[in-house]
């Protein structure tokens, strides 16, 4: 078993979780497995070197960090098919949406270490942000969870009952801002740039935007107000998009995003 990682379930989040940890060379190729029911769909995995199966109940056993990053609807069924192959020297890492540890537990039955984890689609550029829950009786278990995502990005230890809190505004929020994103652009081609050049500015306006708030440690309203002066048009421009329920629209969509979990 050594100290392998298995990724069971690679579609884009599980690809980009570990295209993320071999930029960052946290494991070499040969250290990491991945598994889709269709091999011809991570042919890319395989030709970095990744070993790739079609095998869960053969990659668990071979491996001791097993992060599971199937679709809610598959999540049972994959777990009742590996867990005679689960010990207790195992670490099982769920990314699945809206699947508790309880839950989890009571498939496997064995005592493994279960966390949970909600990473988002930047990791694969090492620049997301996950949120974390587990056990945190055993620091180095945990320590090393941490590991394996902060070379993805940002990490922060939640309680589990915010899981599906975490899900919506970390990793539902990527589409929200890039929505945001997309609709900017369309107003920047209607007032005169080109589609090039207007992605160009907007890309580089957001990403300055969250290094200032980052950096700065700032509260949103605090640089808003740096750039609304009296009578001006960017105030002109925020007014006019309360009006139409910008923000309204925005809250009502993560609720309405969170409830679907819920259900």
């Amino acid at each position: 078993m050594m100290n392998k990682i298995a990724v069971l379930g690679t579609g884009n989040m599980g690809k980009a979780i570990i295209k993320g940890l071999l930029q960052n060379k946290v494991y070499p190729p040969s250290e990491i497995y991945a598994t889709r029911r269709n091999l011809n769909q991570i042919q890319d995995l395989k030709s970095l070197g990744i070993h790739t199966s079609t095998d869960n109940r053969k990659v668990v056993s071979d491996s001791k960090w097993i992060i599971i990053a199937v679709k809610p609807h598959i999540a049972s069924t994959l777990l009742e098919e590996i867990k005679s192959d689960i010990t207790s020297n195992h670490v099982i890492i769920s990314i699945v949406t809206g699947f508790s540890i309880a839950s989890i537990r009571d498939i496997i039955g064995i005592n493994a270490s279960i966390y949970r984890a909600m990473p988002n689609t930047a990791t694969s550029i090492q620049e997301g942000i996950t949120c974390i829950a587990g056990e945190r009786s055993n620091p180095e278990i945990l320590g090393k969870v941490q590991e394996i995502f902060q070379q993805l990005g940002e990490t922060i230890l939640i309680e589990e009952k915010l899981m599906d809190a975490a899900t919506v505004i970390g990793a539902c929020g990527v589409a929200y801002a890039l929505r945001f994103m997309r609709a900017m652009m369309q107003g920047a081609i209607e007032i005169g740039f080109d589609a090039e050049t207007a992605s160009n500015i907007v890309s580089q306006m957001v990403k300055g935007s969250a290094t200032m708030l980052i950096e700065n440690g700032l509260h949103p309203e605090q640089e808003i107000d740096k750039v609304t002066t009296p009578m001006g048009c960017t105030i002109a421009g925020l007014n006019e998009m309360e009006h139409r329920g910008f923000s309204a629209a925005l809250i009502k969509g993560i609720k309405t995003s969170y409830h679907k979990i819920e259900k």
